[in-house]
This record gives C-alpha cells, structure tokens and sequence, in this order.
C-alpha cells in the first residue's frame, strides 16, 4: 500500500513539474544547461555565461533562423560562412528534441545549404593550388659575378652561407661573398651545419 502511494506521489509530481515546465518554456528562447532561461529576441549570445544552451524552447524564432541560415549560404563571404555554421548549429538543437520525422525533414532542408559553402570551400583549394608553381632548381640559377677560393655565399635572408662549390654558392635571392669567419660574426652560419674545408 506505501508502495503503491508512493508511486502515486511521484507521478502526480512529474505531471506537475512537465505542466510548470511547459508553462514556463513557453515564454522564454531557450533553457540554459545551469537551469537558468534566456529570454532574448535571437539566438545569438544565448546562455553566455550559464554553459551553453540546452534546449531552445521558441518555435518561431528557430523557424526564422532556419530561412536566415539558406539565405546567408548562398552568398560566398567568410564571414557568413561562420555565421551560417552557427545559424545551422542552433537550428539543429530544436530538430534534436523534436521527433524522428522531424529531424528528417530537417536534415534534407540542410542538405542544399550545407553543399554551396563545400563547394566554394573546394574552388578556392583548387585555385590556390593551380597559382603554386615550384621553386626554380639551383642549376638553372646564373651565379651571381664575385666568389672564388676562400669566399662564401651568405643568404640574406636566412643566414646560411653555402661554400665555394655548394649548389647554391652564389644562387640565392638575395646575398654577399665574404670569408666564412666574418660570415660567422655577422651571424650566420653553414649550410646543413658543414663549415667549409
């Protein structure tokens, strides 16, 4: 019988708490993941501070999101590409909650949206690629006039000086000959760590 009440009890209590619950989400955005409720127009910046969101609770406003988030996919600026990426994230927590036939709707409207932002992303791969070209072998690089015995190459740049009969000695960008110790007080050193004979 204390069983049987006690059953009774707990069940009329989460009815009263789903009723209190449903009365209450309904006026508010979202439920934040401390318990607290976000009340903004939007979604951006909700439950900052309370841990993120755990369930929006407006039907309305992640509708619009929804038709914000296809818009913003065909344009192909980066910005609203992150911003699309956050709009498809928000909407994707109501679609979550909802039932099965639901997220499955849901998921075919992304299809579409989520392809424009793949493809551009590929194009600009493919056109940073085709500009590359590869650096030109020192072989085919003229010496520049000077050097001779005693003498080294240093680069410039990177502070490396390549030895009389070193590929490079004489073929970088930019760079002097000078002896290797005074190659060594200004710094620099020897290519691949072999000072010269």
């Amino acid at each position: 019988m204390k069983t049987l009440l006690g059953s009774v009890a707990i069940g009329l209590g989460a009815l009263l708490c789903q009723g209190v619950y449903a009365q209450d989400s309904a006026t508010h955005t979202a439920l934040c993941k401390d318990g607290t409720y976000y009340d903004g127009a939007t979604h951006k910046g909700a439950c900052k501070g309370h841990q993120g969101v755990k369930e929006w609770t407006d039907k309305a406003a992640a509708k619009s999101d929804d038709k914000s988030a296809s818009t913003a996919a065909a344009t192909d600026d980066g910005t609203t590409k992150k911003h699309h990426r956050k709009k498809e994230a928000d909407a994707a927590a109501p679609a979550a909650a909802a039932p099965a036939a639901a997220a499955t709707a849901a998921a075919t409207a992304a299809a579409p949206a989520a392809a424009a932002p793949a493809a551009a992303a590929t194009a600009t791969k493919e056109a940073t690629h085709a500009k590359h070209t590869a650096p030109t072998p020192a072989k085919d690089i003229a010496q520049k006039p000077g050097g001779g015995p005693g003498l080294v190459w240093v680069n410039g740049e990177s502070k490396v000086y390549h030895c009389q009969g070193d590929e490079w000695y004489g073929k970088t960008k930019e760079g002097s000959y000078m002896s290797a110790a005074d190659a060594e007080k200004a710094g620099a050193h020897a290519a691949h760590g072999k000072a010269c004979k």
